[in-house]
C-alpha cells in the first residue's frame, strides 16, 4: 500500500515541480544568478581571459620553435647539417597546416585535448630517434631526415598547430573585420612561430653545449618537461618506457653513464671515444681505432682531421690524410728573393687537428692560427699534439680578417686557408670579399693554399675558383687524388679535394724539390708533400654541369647555399665509405 501511495503521489510532485518553474520565487531566483554572473563577468575578467589564451598560444609556439632547432641538431651527426635541413621547413609546415586545418576533427576524435597528447609525443622523440637512426644507411641523406621527422617532429607540430587552433577559438576578434578576423589568428601564429624559431638558432648558436640544457639531448629532454608541465595528462603513465630508456640506454645522452654505454657498444667494432662534446659547429669527438691506432677528431659527419698514434715521437704527428700535408707545400713556391723560415710569417684559416700549422711551427715559422670553435682548439691540444708559437685567434675568420686588413695591417708569407665542416663547405668563407682581405694580407710576393672539399661536377666549386682566380693573378689546381672514371660514372659525382697555390704576384707559380728537412722526418711527407694530379682551371669550368658561373659576392651566398645538398650528399657517401655506419648513427 505504501509502494502504491508514493507512485500515486509522484505525478502530482513533478506537477508541483513544473508549476513552481513561473512561480515568482523561482523567477526572483533566477534573476540573482543572472546578476551573480553579470558581476562576475567584467571588464578585468574578460581581459585575464584572453590574457590566458594569449599565453598558452605564447607557450606552445615557443616550444615548437625551440624544438623545430634541437630536431635539425639531433640530425646533424647521422645526416649532417645541409641534408637536415633540406625537407625540414616542408615537413614542419605541412605538420602546422595538418594541424590547423584538422583540429575540429581532432576534437571528435580523440578522447582527450590535443594538448595533453604533446607530453607523451615529446617523451618518445629520443628514443624514436635512437632506432630510427639505425636505419640511416638504408634510407640515405635524402629519405632519412625526412623520414626521421615526419615520425618525430610533425606529430610535435600537428598537436601544436590543433591546440593553437583551440586556444585562438576564444579570442575576441569582434572588432576587427571580417575578412581579417579569419586571417589574424592563423597569420600571426605562424609569424609568431617564425620568429621564435629565428631567435632560438641565435641563441644556440652562441650557448650550444654551454650547459647540458644546451646538448641536442639536454633540450630535447628539458623541452619534453617543459610540455609535460604545461599539459599534464594522465595517459603520462605510457611514457615510463621512454623515460627508462633515455636515462639508461641512449648512447646520445651527454653523461659519463652514456658515455661509458657508447663505449661498450662501439668496442665491439674496435673504435673507443676518448671525448665528446657539442660546440658552435657540431657535435665535437675524438674517436680512435684500438688496432690500428687511428685517432679521428669529429665533427657532425665529418672528419676534420686524424693521425697514426703509434707514430708519434717524431718531429709532427702522420696525419690520416695526405691532402693536411700537401698544404704545407706553400713553403716550397718559388720566390723572387727566398725567405728563411725563422724570419717567415704565416696565417691559417681554419685548424682541424693542427696538422698544418704544427708543422710551420716546427720549421720555424711564425704561425697565426684563426679557429671559430674553441672545443675544436682544446681537443687539438689535448689528444692531436699541437705545436704553438703565437697565441690561438678563437675568433669568427670573418671578422679577424675585416680587422686585420683594414687596422691592424697584419702581413704574412704565407696563409694557409682550409675550412670545412659537418659536411658542406662554409660559403662564406669563400666569397669574393674574403679573398680580397686574404690578399691585402699577403705580402706581395707571398703564397696562399686553398683547401676545397666538394664534387666537381657542380657549379658550386666552378664558381669558387673563378673567385679565387679573379682574386690571385697566379695559380695552380691539383687534386688530392686522380679521377676514377669508373666510379664517376657509376656514381655521377667526383667528390674530392682540390687544392689551390696561388701568388700575389705576377709570374709563373713553380715549386723547388723538397730537401730533407722538408720533410720533418715524416714518411707522409716524403710521399705527398710535393702536389701532384694537376688539373687546369678550364678543364673545371667544362667539368660536370654548369661552367657560365660567375663571381661568389658576400650578397649572393644564399642561391649558392640551396645547392649545397649534392655536394653534402657526395661528402655523406664518401664518410659512410670511410667509416662503418654505426660509427655515425652510435655519436
Amino acid at each position: 500500500m505504501a509502494r502504491l501511495k508514493q507512485a500515486k503521489q509522484a505525478p502530482r510532485d513533478n506537477a508541483t515541480d513544473t508549476s513552481m518553474g513561473f512561480t515568482p520565487e523561482r523567477f526572483e531566483r533566477e534573476l540573482k544568478d543572472l546578476a551573480s554572473k553579470a558581476k562576475n563577468d567584467t571588464w578585468s575578467n574578460r581581459v585575464l581571459g584572453q590574457v590566458v589564451l594569449y599565453v598558452k598560444t605564447l607557450v606552445l609556439l615557443t616550444l615548437l620553435g625551440v624544438y623545430s632547432n634541437a630536431s635539425q641538431l639531433a640530425l646533424s651527426p647521422v645526416y649532417g647539417s645541409v641534408p637536415a635541413a633540406t625537407w625540414h621547413s616542408k615537413v614542419l609546415m605541412a605538420g602546422c597546416f595538418i594541424g590547423w586545418a584538422g583540429n575540429l576533427a581532432f576534437r571528435q576524435l580523440l578522447p582527450m585535448k590535443t594538448e595533453q597528447l604533446l607530453p607523451l609525443v615529446a617523451l618518445y622523440v629520443p628514443v624514436m630517434q635512437f632506432f630510427l637512426y639505425q636505419f640511416s644507411q638504408t634510407l640515405g641523406p635524402d629519405y632519412g631526415p625526412l623520414v626521421t621527422e615526419g615520425i618525430t617532429l610533425v606529430p610535435l607540430a600537428i598537436l601544436t598547430a590543433a591546440s593553437v587552433a583551440d586556444n585562438l577559438e576564444g579570442v575576441d576578434l569582434s572588432s576587427m573585420p571580417k575578412v581579417l578576423g579569419d586571417a589574424v589568428p592563423g597569420v600571426g601564429s605562424w609569424g609568431t612561430f617564425k620568429l621564435v624559431e629565428h631567435i632560438a638558432e641565435k641563441l644556440l648558436q652562441k650557448h650550444v653545449g654551454t650547459v647540458f640544457w644546451y646538448t641536442r639531448m639536454g633540450m630535447e629532454i628539458l623541452l619534453a618537461g617543459s610540455y609535460t608541465v604545461f599539459a599534464p595528462s594522465k595517459y603520462l603513465a605510457l611514457a615510463i618506457p621512454a623515460l627508462v630508456h633515455t636515462a639508461m640506454f641512449n648512447p646520445h645522452v651527454s653523461t659519463p653513464t652514456a658515455t661509458a654505454l657508447l663505449n661498450t657498444t662501439l668496442m665491439a667494432d674496435d673504435w673507443m671515444i676518448l671525448d665528446r662534446r657539442e660546440s658552435i659547429t657540431g657535435y665535437i669527438s675524438v674517436v680512435e681505432q684500438t688496432k690500428s691506432k687511428m685517432r679521428v677528431l669529429r665533427v657532425d659527419h665529418s672528419l676534420l682531421g686524424g693521425d697514426w698514434v703509434e707514430w708519434r715521437g717524431n718531429q709532427v704527428t702522420e696525419p690520416v690524410y695526405a691532402v693536411f700535408v700537401t698544404l704545407e707545400a706553400v713553403r716550397l713556391v718559388e720566390r723572387e728573393v727566398p725567405v728563411a723560415d725563422a724570419d717567415a710569417k704565416a696565417l691559417v684559416i681554419g685548424l682541424g687537428i693542427g696538422t698544418a700549422p704544427s708543422a710551420l711551427v716546427s720549421h720555424g715559422i711564425e704561425t697565426t692560427f684563426v679557429e671559430i670553435d674553441p672545443v675544436v682548439y682544446e681537443f687539438a691540444q689535448k689528444y692531436f699534439q699541437l705545436r704553438e708559437n703565437h697565441p690561438p685567434v678563437i675568433e669568427d675568420a670573418i671578422k679577424y680578417t675585416n680587422r686585420a686588413a683594414n687596422e691592424t695591417k697584419e702581413i704574412y708569407d704565407y696563409i694557409i686557408h682550409d675550412v670545412f665542416t659537418g659536411g658542406v663547405e662554409p660559403i662564406d668563407l669563400f666569397t669574393f670579399e674574403f679573398f680580397q682581405n686574404l690578399y691585402t694580407l699577403l705580402k706581395p710576393d707571398g703564397v696562399i693554399a686553398i683547401n676545397y672539399a666538394g664534387d666537381l661536377m657542380l657549379p658550386n666549386p666552378k664558381s669558387i675558383v673563378r673567385t679565387i682566380l679573379q682574386n690571385f693573378p697566379t695559380c695552380r689546381l691539383f687534386r688530392e687524388n686522380p679521377p676514377d672514371d669508373k666510379a664517376i660514372a657509376q656514381m655521377g659525382s667526383d667528390f674530392t679535394n682540390m687544392i689551390i697555390f696561388c701568388r700575389k704576384a705576377n709570374g709563373e707559380l713553380t715549386f723547388r724539390d723538397p730537401v730533407q728537412a722538408d720533410y720533418l722526418n715524416s714518411p707522409s711527407r716524403h710521399n705527398f708533400l710535393k702536389p701532384q694530379n694537376e688539373v687546369l682551371p678550364g678543364d673545371i669550368f667544362s667539368y660536370g654541369k654548369g661552367g657560365e658561373e660567375g663571381f661568389l659576392f658576400r650578397n649572393g651566398t644564399d642561391k649558392v647555399k640551396e645547392g649545397q645538398h649534392p655536394n653534402a650528399a657526395g661528402h655523406w657517401a664518401v664518410m659512410r665509405n670511410t667509416l662503418p655506419a654505426t660509427f655515425w648513427e652510435r655519436w
